[in-house]
């Protein structure tokens, strides 16, 4: 990689983290230890939950939680198409059906028409994904979902820290599933954070992120621990480590100076762009904060001489790199073909995607960084205008 090219993307490291790493790999505790709590305990507080659980990954997150729900097989989860595919993945583990749904023209974030359309008596659960960082509708998600006595859980993959008409996400639902990976708004590298105000479900959790063991595991190598523990289900190996935490816990020192970083970033594009006719902009409603994670845009491909494709390599080649976030669930090869999915039953999503594009957008770029962005990408629209 050039060393002038701009990456999509840079985790935003410092010695703080760096002195936590070393810190525990001194102490001898690696795996799930003290650090481990206590960074779910702050994260608990910086939320405003009843109880955070931490693991290994979202999707390590979204199966436990289903599996606390009670999915089986034959029944069916509601899930949008606009996600990366470990939303309808976790469906999937129990031998139940994602029932893919298409997504709001001006949000990308799921259709609450389609989610009518698709309930049946086997619905059990809806899994509304913030998509960008921008919350879903969801008061009347819950409307949905109280009326038909299903289970919501909230993709939240992108959305730290957002808000939903004041409200923190993270707070609101029976469920929000966070992501630590290593490109998210908060990194640990990969894990992830179950959030719940249902204090069962979450000792469920618990208790399924570490084999079914009854009791806290990690402590009977501490001086106060037992030796003795029983396995009372047949649970998982979803816990998340100490090394982990020794990110976790500086990160979450600066989540919200990141997001305002992330939120000047936007903000500058935003005014920057926002007269070019070659491009649309992503709509954000005014009564709920986006984290900002991605910055999409969508290109007006019949007022342009090249496809995303070109118009991606374009960019490369003058040293700023995007991404596409995402290609939609339903046109994914396993899915599309093992549930007989057409593009037709999905105008929103297949008509967006080919024209979809996500800017660098994260905590460390300069005032340079953006200003690089915004005037290669103006002068390979315009290069490329018809």
């Amino acid at each position: 990689m050039k060393n002038d090219f701009l990456l999509f993307h840079r985790p935003f490291i410092s010695d703080e983290e760096i002195d936590e790493i070393v810190d525990t790999v001194r102490s001898g505790w690696l795996s799930m230890g003290p650090k481990t709590i206590r960074f779910e305990n702050e994260f608990n507080k910086y939320i405003g939950a009843k109880k955070s659980v931490a693991v290994s990954s979202w999707t390590a997150a979204g199966h436990l939680t289903l599996d606390a729900f009670g999915v089986k097989a034959g029944d069916e989860v509601i899930v949008p198409t606009m996600t990366f595919p470990a939303t309808a993945e976790i469906v999937c583990y129990f031998g139940a059906k994602p029932v893919i749904v298409d997504v709001d023209e001006d949000t990308l974030n799921i259709s609450l028409k389609e989610i009518e359309k698709a309930i049946t008596p086997k619905t059990k659960a809806i899994i509304p994904v913030h998509y960008g960082g921008q919350p879903c509708d969801l008061d009347e998600i819950h409307e949905i979902a109280k009326k038909h006595n299903i289970k919501v859980l909230e993709d939240a993959a992108h959305s730290l820290p957002a808000t939903y008409k004041g409200k923190k996400i993270g707070t609101i639902s029976d469920v929000t599933c966070f992501s630590f990976y290593a490109t998210k708004t908060l990194s640990t590298g990969e894990g992830g954070m179950i959030c719940t105000n249902d204090e069962e479900l979450a000792e469920r959790c618990i208790i399924m992120r570490l084999h079914g063991i009854n009791r806290d595991a990690w402590k009977r190598y501490t001086e106060s621990g037992s030796w003795y523990y029983e396995v009372v289900a047949p649970g998982y190996k979803y816990n998340f480590t100490d090394l982990q935490a020794s990110l976790g816990l500086p990160q979450l020192k600066k989540v919200d100076l990141m997001w305002e970083s992330r939120r000047k970033i936007a903000a500058k594009y935003t005014e920057a762009l926002k007269d070019l006719d070659t491009i649309e902009l992503h709509t954000v409603k005014p009564d709920r904060e986006s984290s900002w994670h991605l910055y999409p845009i969508r290109l007006h491909l019949e007022k342009l001489t090249k496809n995303r494709a070109q118009i991606i390599n374009e960019l490369r080649r003058k040293n700023v790199g995007v991404g596409v976030h995402f290609m939609p669930v339903h046109q994914h090869l396993y899915y599309n073909e093992t549930f007989n999915l057409s593009d037709k039953d999905y105008p929103v999503a297949s008509a967006v995607f080919p024209r979809l594009m996500s800017l660098p957008i994260y905590p460390g770029m300069t005032d340079a960084n953006v200003d690089k962005v915004i005037d290669v990408l103006t002068d390979t629209l315009n290069k490329f205008k018809k």
